[in-house]
């Protein structure tokens, strides 16, 4: 495994939802170029979900081919998901997911995320799930509060094998969002799964929000199918 461990500490609140503290001795790990802290809740529950954090090389790892794995685990009665968040924070720029499994076939409380995080009220978020309902389209994306009118637009991703391309365009003045099939930016008219520009009032203003990995279970329930479930990135790019 191609994994880099530092010992860092950093002060920074813990957040309601999105964030756990970074603590000395946390465990860093090199994906796609940059410097990725893996998140661990320290066998306590929280949130989203609430859920157990683990960052055991079980459930979040680089594999040979320099891909990002993220697994939801069970180890001795309990279920562990998993949370990655990039180092540094980049701002106004446009952020791309090239995802290498069949998200499409997660369980169905099972929740993927490839988000921008500060608060609740300052985050981007593109999710795959089903939220625990078997015949929910299964993928969104949102602009939190996602409760407010227009902040929120759900879709169908049906991949017809492992690739699919995701991104947000984060800019002062709107949101760009696309899920494509393949690994293309530029892919041919019938790839284009879901694209869409969001100029609400919830733009986040602040350049703080930190890039951020996911995958979790719906309210804490338990994997429908009894069964681990997984996440495999194969490249991020800020462009």
């Amino acid at each position: 495994m191609l994994l880099i461990f530092l010992f860092a500490f950093v002060s920074c609140k813990k957040e309601t939802t999105g964030d756990l503290p970074v603590q000395q001795g946390a465990r860093i790990i090199s994906f796609a170029g940059y410097d990725w802290v893996v998140e661990d809740s320290n066998d306590n529950t929280v949130g989203p979900g609430p859920n157990y954090f683990s960052n055991s090389e079980d459930n979040v790892w680089i594999d040979n081919q320099g891909r990002l794995h993220l697994k939801i685990v069970q180890r001795d009665g309990k279920w562990y998901c998993a949370r990655v968040s990039l180092w540094n924070t980049y701002g106004y720029h446009k952020y791309v997911f090239y995802v290498d499994n069949r998200v499409d076939q997660l369980d169905k409380n099972v929740v993927a995320g490839l988000f921008a995080y500060e608060n609740d009220n300052q985050e981007i978020d593109i999710e795959v799930s089903k939220w625990g309902n078997a015949n929910n389209d299964n993928c969104q994306f949102a602009v939190q509060p996602s409760s407010n009118a227009g902040n929120k637009l759900r879709f169908n991703l049906s991949l017809k094998d492992d690739y699919s391309t995701h991104f947000f365009n984060w800019q002062k003045d709107s949101i760009e969002f696309g899920s494509y099939l393949g690994k293309s930016l530029t892919p041919p008219e019938e790839d284009i799964v879901q694209t869409w520009t969001y100029k609400g009032n919830d733009i986040p203003t602040s350049q703080d929000l930190r890039i951020k990995i996911n995958l979790w279970l719906y309210l804490g329930k338990y994997p429908n199918d009894n069964q681990d479930n997984e996440l495999v990135v194969s490249d991020f790019k800020i462009l």
